[in-house]
């Protein structure tokens, strides 16, 4: 495989909405997203009434890559190679010495190498994009709860609620009924939690379009969520923009399914239709699949085989997925680039967002947490008399083994040209090649990390 990867050399450009396109006030979207789970869990399940209640301090417990054993309540944290970094009880972080009596040196219970884990299942579920980490810190307090109340009996069975909120808070019919806390929020106020789209990226989107790219948006968001959030984005005429737009496209599974499993499906007025046997024009559809997308792609550019590109900001959902099953080019929308910064946002952030950290007095999100450490990389806790040892995450394994380049934000690579050489990661070469501008500093100052 060559070294470098060019957008100029891509037939196609995919984009995800949330997190990629769209880029959302952390801070205050946090708080709704936890609001809208825990007064759910008070109201209508009868959960404590202190799950309400969340202090500066408690965000800290958020960190991407986390997986919560669903059975026992443990939060962890996995090393590439399967073992367990550290753990929480709930919120209650596990000494050296209790994670070495749980956990040892073993590869977690759950742990398989690379494409044979799923990030979900009945038993445990991954904490990966910005959406889901004000869920780990409220599961982390529910589970904090259940065991005062139940004097730490397991197993946990608090994960059917979680799931009957997100239901009850973003089911299909959520936006227009104005269910639960968070649409009805969104709608009031978008410019509290969304930011508009730099003139840099909308431009070089034109520019994309120009240069006789084809322009595609999946999102998993529904039809009239997706509508909002691009009007406020990019504006009203954000359709002339994208030649193909899916909504509700139930990533992974758009990657993963065959097109029986899950066909294309026109809109009426934001309400799916009729199951489509191919996809044969360019236009706005629901659900669907790669399969029949990359059919309809041929036709389009009159190529047997167009290269494709995708951003997106989770591996669960669109980098691991895009790149495995479909073999498309995949870019890593990682805000983690901006912040791993000795626990600071970046200079360079917009001045509202700084103003919001500040203010709050929290731990922004794409920041090291003091509890979980870095999101790349940490140490092995040495067993007798062996040193710690510095090793790669999980999460950071797979960066370097399904992203094409990883980048902070989209803004970053807009105003640099479409032929512009981006160095690719690679079996090849160093775990840090493909980041750009600069690899996380963590990661640059870990210079006797070795490669495994």
């Amino acid at each position: 495989m060559a070294q470098h990867f060019s957008l100029a050399a891509c037939d196609v450009v995919g984009f995800d909405l949330d997190h990629t396109l769209c880029c959302y006030n952390l801070p205050e979207s946090a708080r709704l997203i936890y609001n809208s789970f825990a007064q759910f869990l008070v109201k209508e399940k009868g959960y404590d009434k202190g799950l309400l209640t969340v202090t500066p301090e408690d965000w800290d417990f958020c960190c991407k890559g986390l997986a919560l054993d669903l059975e026992d309540g443990n939060f962890i944290k996995l090393a590439d190679n399967g073992t367990v970094l550290r753990a929480s009880h709930g919120t209650k972080m596990l000494s050296p010495e209790a994670l070495a009596a749980e956990f040892g040196r073993k590869e977690w219970k759950h742990f398989m190498p690379d494409t044979g884990m799923a990030f979900r299942s009945g038993k445990y579920y991954f904490y990966d994009n910005y959406f889901d980490l004000p869920g780990a810190l409220l599961c982390a307090r529910v589970v904090d709860s259940l065991t005062k109340q139940n004097n730490g009996q397991k197993p946990f069975d608090f994960w059917k609620d979680i799931v009957a909120g997100i239901q009850h808070n973003y089911k299909m019919s959520a936006f227009k009924e104005n269910c639960g806390i968070y649409f009805p929020e969104i709608k009031r106020d978008p410019g509290k939690y969304l930011h508009t789209c730099p003139e840099s990226v909308k431009k070089w989107l034109r520019q994309l379009k120009n240069a006789g790219k084809i322009l595609m948006l999946i999102t998993s968001s529904h039809s009239d969520y997706c509508r909002l959030l691009c009007e406020y984005i990019l504006g009203n005429d954000f359709e002339d923009l994208f030649d193909i737009v899916i909504t509700n496209a139930l990533k992974p599974g758009f990657f993963s399914h065959l097109p029986s499993q899950r066909p294309f499906r026109t809109l009426e007025n934001d309400e799916e239709r009729e199951a489509l046997p191919s996809l044969d024009k360019p236009g706005w559809y629901s659900q669907g699949n790669a399969a029949h997308l990359y059919e309809l792609l041929k036709k389009m550019t009159g190529k047997p085989e167009p290269k494709v590109v995708y951003f997106g900001d989770s591996m669960h959902s669109d980098i691991f997925p895009a790149c495995h099953y479909s073999n498309w080019e995949t870019v890593l929308i990682l805000e983690e680039l901006r912040g791993d910064k000795d626990g600071k946002p970046e200079e360079s952030e917009p001045e509202e967002k700084k103003g919001k950290y500040e203010g709050s007095k929290a731990k922004p999100l794409n920041t090291s947490s003091k509890k979980w450490g870095s999101f790349f990389i940490d140490s092995a806790s040495g067993l007798g008399n062996r040193e710690d040892s510095l090793v790669y995450t999980w999460s950071c394994k797979r960066i370097s083994a399904y992203s094409t380049i990883a980048i902070p934000s989209i803004e970053a690579i807009a105003e640099l040209p479409l032929d512009y050489k981006f160095t690719r990661f690679s079996s090849n070469n160093s775990k840090t090649a493909g980041y750009y501008p600069n690899p996380p500093l963590v990661l640059s100052n870990a210079g006797k990390l070795t490669a495994k």
